[in-house]
């Protein structure tokens, strides 16, 4: 696959105007109603399989089923990270009408961070062939920990990386609109959407050791790792305003992942042995996914949802 440097830019050109038209509709702190959230998500997903579309015309039929399984793959992933960040918001009781903001600097960071990430992958991929059975092995034990542990919650105040950042830098115990930083007695103090956002980035980053090996399950080619990357979580924002209030529902999904994570680590670890055609892998992963979801809503549709925590920490 040849992608000209003129395909990237326009790329990076696309990702870029997209993100200064939602933060301009965004500009005003409002609390994102479903609708709203429909509407964007919408968005996002047209665009992100219009792309698929054009790489079909381009490359061929081939590269865009690797295209639209690692979209798959990391759109399914990335509702993980809506659970989390349900949780975060909640412990830190963020206002619903901030919580864009720190999702839209979260996801510009981690279109940064997975850029690194995958720039790093394909180098190592290019120099040690053998390192794809080492991301195999990783994403079989992950999506086997993950499978054990499905029922388990983080505990952000628990988490190293807040105690040291409350140790680093102070901290206001109230909120400023949606300032990250405002000068007190004249230095400068964090707010909690600071803490809250360097959280969510820290999250991300974590979830990305297990989502960029997984894509490279079913492509090792970097532009169509980065692209399906970035098409997917472009839409994170949008996902977390849609779900957040029907996460309890998804109480299959977690064993759903896993099963994934395990799928593609097999995948990969069969490579030298049998090439699992893209479409048979694309297949799996849906059909493991429709069946998570399924099993979920049955088997919570009788319950009600709770009640959304008031307490600022």
């Amino acid at each position: 696959m040849t992608v000209p440097l003129w395909a990237w830019a326009a790329v990076l050109g696309v990702i870029l105007i997209m993100l200064a038209i939602d933060l301009f509709a965004h500009r005003k702190a409002h609390v994102v109603g479903v609708r709203e959230a429909a509407m964007w998500s919408g968005v996002w997903v047209t665009l992100g399989l219009s792309f698929g579309g054009l790489v079909w015309w381009v490359w061929g039929a081939e590269f865009a089923g690797q295209y639209f399984a690692g979209y798959v793959i990391e759109k399914s992933l990335a509702v993980d990270n809506v659970f989390v960040f349900a949780i975060i918001f909640s412990y830190f009781a963020v206002p619903r009408e901030y919580q864009h903001r720190v999702l839209f600097y979260g996801v510009l960071g981690a279109l940064v961070f997975r850029a690194v990430f995958i720039a790093a992958g394909s180098v190592l991929i290019a120099s040690f062939a053998w390192i794809l059975y080492i991301f195999g092995a990783f994403l079989v034990a992950t999506g086997i920990r993950m499978a054990l542990h499905r029922n388990d919650t983080i505990d952000p105040e628990r988490s190293i990386v807040l105690r040291l950042f409350r140790r680093m830098i102070p901290v206001t115990d109230e909120y400023h609109g949606q300032k990250f930083l405002i000068r007190r007695a004249g230095r400068w103090v964090a707010t909690p959407l600071l803490a809250v956002l360097v959280l969510i980035e820290v999250t991300d980053i974590v979830f990305a050791v297990d989502s960029i090996p997984a894509i490279f399950a079913v492509t090792q080619q970097p532009f169509l790792v980065f692209t399906s990357n970035a098409f997917a979580i472009l839409g994170l924002r949008a996902m977390y305003f849609l779900l957040a209030d029907l996460m309890h529902r998804f109480i299959y999904l977690k064993l759903g992942l896993a099963l994934v994570l395990v799928w593609v680590g097999i995948k990969m670890l069969l490579l030298e042995v049998y090439k699992i055609p893209t479409g048979i892998s694309l297949a799996v992963v849906i059909a493991l996914l429709t069946v998570a979801v399924t099993a979920s809503w049955m088997r919570t549709r009788n319950e009600a949802s709770p009640a959304p925590a008031d307490d600022a920490r």
